[in-house]
């Protein structure tokens, strides 16, 4: 009956069929070859089928036997990760680590800390998400999120603790198409003349700062929910909007945006903000989320402000 097979006979026939024989196989695993064998040959009994071709010199897998290594191997990979969970649930080690990521910060420094992540902690379960303005803190707040990335300084909240991660520079820009562009290849933009243009803002769903707006110049504005959406509006030639320069550096090399320099805007109309991590003070991070903290924060520590784009 199927209901006696074993992981350990699982682990063995896995053994032989990489090692190519009962010999390496029984030294890979310390044990006997006789116990090997022997627990090879219970597992072809219980699943009423031959695994190996013994007649060889070397133990060759049969039709049945590839067909059915691939799931042992999936099996076994699946209990090692239930053992795993389990151990880490004993420790203290979170099941699941949710992280709630501002549209702003590079998504490449968060993939690298969450693959170091991973090889560290392979049982655990993440969900990344992303959000604007507000949104990160309120995850947090709300009990929705364990650790969160925010960029800026007008979202700080005395219930959260902020430490920086890394410089987010911004650049107000424009499709090469937009009547702007050609006018800003002549001379600086007024705050007069974004005025005149669609604007393509964000907006915040989780409604921390309504009522506020974040170098809203113009009245004609189209709203958006990511910074995708934006870019992809003002490639298009709809308006102008800032975006991060990680972002768009190759719609410059490509000639597909154009900088504004407009001082309304900050200096040539490039703003730099920080970047923080930011988790709950009544909330002490778990080994995964501690683990995640300072993986970003040794990437970012490596990553180079970006220069400013549309300009080398």
């Amino acid at each position: 009956m199927l209901d006696a097979l074993t992981l350990d006979q699982l682990r063995m026939f896995v053994a032989v069929a990489e090692a190519g024989s009962f010999r390496l196989a029984a030294a890979r695993l310390g044990r006997a070859q006789s116990a090997v064998s022997h627990s090879v040959a219970n597992l072809e009994m219980e699943l009423g089928t031959p695994l190996f071709d013994r007649n060889s010199h070397r133990p060759v897998l049969t039709v049945e036997g590839r067909a059915l290594l691939e799931d042992s191997r999936s099996l076994l990979l699946r209990a090692d990760l239930l053992r795993a969970k389990a151990r880490g649930m004993g420790s203290g080690l979170e099941i699941e680590l949710t992280v709630m990521a501002d549209t702003l910060f590079p998504v490449s420094i968060i993939g690298e800390a969450l693959g170091r992540l991973h090889a560290a902690f392979p049982s655990v379960s993440v969900e990344l998400r992303s959000g604007t303005l507000g949104q990160p803190a309120h995850a947090l707040l709300g009990g929705t999120a364990d650790i969160a990335i925010t960029v800026g300084e007008d979202l700080r909240d005395s219930r959260l603790e902020f430490e920086a991660l890394t410089p987010v520079s911004l650049t107000s820009v424009v499709g090469a198409t937009h009547p702007l562009a050609s006018r800003a290849k002549e001379a600086r933009v007024s705050a007069v003349d974004l005025a005149d243009f669609v604007q393509v803002v964000l907006v915040d769903p989780s409604g921390r700062t309504q009522g506020t707006d974040f170098g809203v110049l113009s009245q004609r504005r189209w709203r958006v929910g990511s910074q995708a959406e934006k870019l992809e509006l003002i490639r298009a030639g709809v308006g102008w909007g800032r975006l991060p320069e990680w972002l768009i550096a190759g719609d410059f090399k490509e000639g597909r945006l154009v900088p504004l320099p407009a001082a309304a805007l900050g200096k040539d109309g490039r703003t730099v903000n920080w970047s923080y991590i930011a988790h709950r003070l009544d909330k002490p991070l778990l080994p995964a989320a501690a683990f995640l903290r300072s993986a970003l924060q040794e990437i970012a520590a490596s990553e180079k402000t970006p220069s400013r784009v549309g300009k080398d």
